[in-house]
């Protein structure tokens, strides 16, 4: 049997048939959910005038949970995912080329609080998470 590249994989369990799943990594909407948590969550420990909103975050980041779960992620999974250290530095270079665009200079805390203010302001997801103190 051939294996097309582009076809889609399908696992045949029992009687029924289950999609394959791409892998959390390539869950766009979930890794932006991530990455905005993890702006929001640097922004707060540089910017002393800017606080985060944890519980707002927290309920967010179990509303993330339950949709890769929907998606048919295990919780093992998803742990591995989230404590996988590779992925940690994907998304640490994706926050810090998304902050680096804004603006945002690691040797100046004010930076950091521009580009909260300016999120705030927006009403972006990454504001969501932040609250000028």
């Amino acid at each position: 049997m051939r294996v097309m590249v582009g076809a889609i994989v399908v696992l045949t369990l029992g009687s029924g048939a289950v999609q394959a799943k791409p892998g959390l990594s390539a869950e766009d909407d979930i890794n932006g959910g991530l990455l905005a948590v993890g702006i929001a969550d640097e922004i707060r420990k540089k910017c002393d005038s800017i606080d985060g909103r944890v519980f707002k975050a927290l309920f967010y980041m179990n509303g993330l949970r339950k949709l890769a779960r929907e998606r048919g992620y295990s919780n093992a999974e998803i742990n591995a995912y989230v404590d996988d250290k590779e992925e940690k530095r994907k998304m640490r270079r994706k926050g810090e080329a998304y902050m680096a665009a804004k603006g945002v200079d690691p040797e100046k805390p004010e930076t950091f609080c521009d580009l909260g203010r300016a999120e705030i302001a927006a009403g972006t997801q990454i504001g969501k998470f932040l609250i000028e103190e």
